[in-house]
This record gives C-alpha cells, structure tokens and sequence, in this order.
C-alpha cells in the first residue's frame, strides 16, 4: 500500500460546456452510466492503486458531489491514516478563488504539509478511464523524477484541447505547450500528438517550491501546471511522460474527456453496445459509488402492444418498466416508464417518470422529471427549442433537472 503518496483530485471546474446538466451541480457530480457519478472513476483508480490519502478539493456548485462522497465514500478508517476529505476553498492563503490549478493545490499546501507524502499525485475529477497509478508511480521513483506526466496519442485534429509535449528516447520531456494552435506531430506519425492526460505525480518537495515561485510571480502568471508550471520545469528539472497503461483489459486504450453534451452522451452509449470499450464488469477493478438501497428493477405487463421490456438497455435498481418500451437507452434509479411509453436512445436520471404514451428519443432527462402522458421529447427539435430546452448540435434534448413540462399541456 503507498502510504507516503497523496492524491489529490481536482473536482472544482464550473462544467459550462455540460449545462444545463450542471446547472445544480459540479461537473464531477454529474451522474453516469446509471449508478455512478463522473467522479467515481478517478476515486475508483485510486483506491484500486493502493493510495489511502484522498483530498478532493471542490468550488462551485459542490454540496451534491460532498454529498455524493459522504454517502458512498465514506469507508477508509482514519484510525489507519486512510481518509478522503473533501476540502472546499479556505482562502487561508488568498482571498480570492482558485486563479488556475496550480493556484488550488498551493492555497492548501498546508494540508498537504499535514500528510507529509514523498510524493503528491494531482487528478481531474471529471474523466472517464481507468488506470492503476502505482505503476506510474514506481516508474516516476525509478526515474528520480520532480515530475511524471501521464501522455497518450491522440489525433492532431484534437491536439489543440490538450497540452502537447515532445519527449527523447528516454520519455524525458523536452517541450510542452499548453492548447497550442499548431500542435507538433510525434516522430513518424504526422496525424498524432502526445497530448498530457492531466495526471501529475510531483515530487512533494520539488512542488513546494515551484507552487511558491509560481505564487511570487502574482499577475505574471497563470498558476495553470500546463500554461505556467511545466514548461518552466523543463530547463532545470527531471521530467518525464508515462504512457498510458490502460487496467481496462480491452484491446483499445480507453480515456473520455466528457467535456461536452454530446461527448457525455456518447461515452455513456458506448456501455450499451454489445462488447461495451469500458468494461464495467471486471472484478479486479471495481468501481465504487454509492449505491441506494432499492429492490431490483421490475418488468409487467405483457399482452399484444403492451410490453414492459427493456432491449439493449442499462437498467438501474428501483426503476419499474410497466408496459413501455425501452431501447438503446440507460435508466438510472427509480425511473418509471408507464403503458405505450417509448424511450429510445436515451438517457434518464434518477426519479424521471414517464407517462403513457410519451415519446422519448435521443434525449437527457435531468433528476426528477415527470414527463406528461402523450408527450413527446426529441421527436422535434423545433417544438423542444420553443419549449426553452436545450438542443445540441449533435441533435440531442436537454431536459434540466426538477424541469415542470406540465406547464406545456393544455387541456
């Protein structure tokens, strides 16, 4: 177990690209795949590399996913030095909000002073893969590296959302900009950059000092680790890239940045394909979250045109499918789908009710939406954006959380 390593997960990002579904919430509170809030997988990868000391450090729209983890997190034992604590912003060292990421980790560097770890390994909070750490870890130590920065490829078209680095035979890191406008190729692959995967494993002495140089600099700097930290390392420290090593078991490396609508969409529909990318049913790498205590999903009626079935679905405890119909579609819990009710290609939070004889295609239905009898969400995009609900450029409906739709039936 790696005792002398903190984690910490930056889970304080607004999510503006992912409203309205984080209209009420932060993006790594934002539920997936049914069961599992988006920050479960950066958690999960943590505790399943051995790693007890957990910060979480929030700032907007955060008492669902401090509730989240008070509920389903909540099992280290303190007694043993394991814990997560979720730590909002103290402003014990500035008044003001956390100006970059760099910026978060030093306003708590005396927390991370308290934990006293050789090493501090920093996350984002809001991606969707799974990674064992450790590895990465024994790789940075062996390296006696001030920093290890976790890489993969991705195509040059994208390059441009990612830090991109250039790396010698040794994977030291020689170059890095931030988001640049004109990414470099790697070596012998033009169509490919090595884009930064957010995942640092610093040198906790190396980072004190760098955080306080970068604080120094006030309005001369960012304190972004991408825009302002990394690429002042490079002349005088040792830096190293760590490709990623995918704990997925399957034959593709698989990593989500779930930064828009149409990105989460996707993401979760690749879990209802027949051999799902992301396996979510691998023992040895569970992900945990919390799960409420619900009777199994139910399925009646059947007689001609009357049928609760579910086909090519994901189906979550406490939801009850009376007599619809639903396919190609994830239904967190307590979801309720009535008579003659079509759901196709869709995502519904938990609580969603689905009157008889509504229609339902390629939407997301926030919590708690009750969904009038002969309605119909997706079917036109015109009559949904007259309705103020939001429609993607994917195509995709956007129904808010708690939203009233029966304000839009007359009698």
């Amino acid at each position: 177990m790696l005792r002398n390593v903190l984690a910490i997960v930056l889970a304080g990002g607004r999510g503006t690209r992912l409203e309205p579904l984080t209209r009420d919430r932060a993006k790594p509170a934002v539920p997936f795949g049914g069961n599992y809030r988006i920050i479960d997988f950066t958690l999960s990868n943590i505790i399943n590399s051995e790693i007890r000391k957990i910060l979480v450090l929030t700032q907007y729209k955060a008492s669902s996913l401090a509730r989240h983890i008070d509920l389903g997190w909540r099992f280290l034992c303190r007694e043993l030095d394991e814990y997560i604590e979720v730590v909002p912003p103290q402003q014990r060292i500035d008044e003001s909000w956390y100006q970059g990421t760099a910026d978060a980790i030093y306003q708590n560097v005396y927390t991370i002073e308290r934990a006293a770890p050789d090493d501090t390994l920093i996350l984002a909070g809001d991606h969707i893969y799974k990674m064992d750490y450790s590895a990465m870890i024994a790789e940075h130590r062996r390296n006696q590296a001030d920093l290890t920065i976790a890489c993969l490829p991705v195509p040059i078209t994208e390059a441009r959302e990612f830090g991109v680095m250039q790396v010698d035979d040794r994977h030291r890191v020689v170059g890095f900009v931030e988001k640049p406008a004109e990414p470099t190729a790697m070596p012998g692959h033009p169509n490919l950059a090595l884009a930064s995967m957010g995942i640092y494993i610093f040198k906790t002495e190396s980072l004190y000092e760098l955080l306080f140089q970068d604080a120094a600099r006030k309005e001369a700097s960012r304190h972004d680790f991408g825009k302002d930290i990394i690429p002042g390392m490079l002349s005088g420290s040792r830096v190293f890239a760590y490709p990623f090593r995918d704990a997925n078991k399957k034959s593709a490396a698989y990593w989500r940045d779930v930064g828009t609508i149409d990105a989460y969409y996707q993401a979760n529909m690749d879990l209802i394909t027949l051999d799902p990318v992301l396996n979510l049913y691998d023992r040895d790498w569970p992900i945990h979250t919390y799960q409420l205590p619900l009777p199994p999903p139910k399925f009646v009626h059947d007689t001609p045109g009357r049928q609760g079935l579910a086909l090519n679905s994901i189906v979550c405890q406490g939801t009850i499918i009376s007599g619809g119909e639903v396919r190609r579609s994830i239904l967190s819990p307590s979801v309720r789908v009535h008579s003659y009710a079509q759901v196709e290609d869709s995502i519904l939070f938990e609580g969603v009710e689905v009157g008889r004889h509504a229609q339902i295609k390629r939407a997301i239905i926030d919590k708690w939406v009750q969904v009038p009898e002969r309605f119909q969400i997706g079917c036109d995009h015109e009559f949904d954006r007259a309705r103020g609900l939001t429609v993607t450029d994917g195509g995709l409906t956007i129904v808010p959380k708690g939203e009233d739709l029966r304000r839009f039936v007359t009698e």
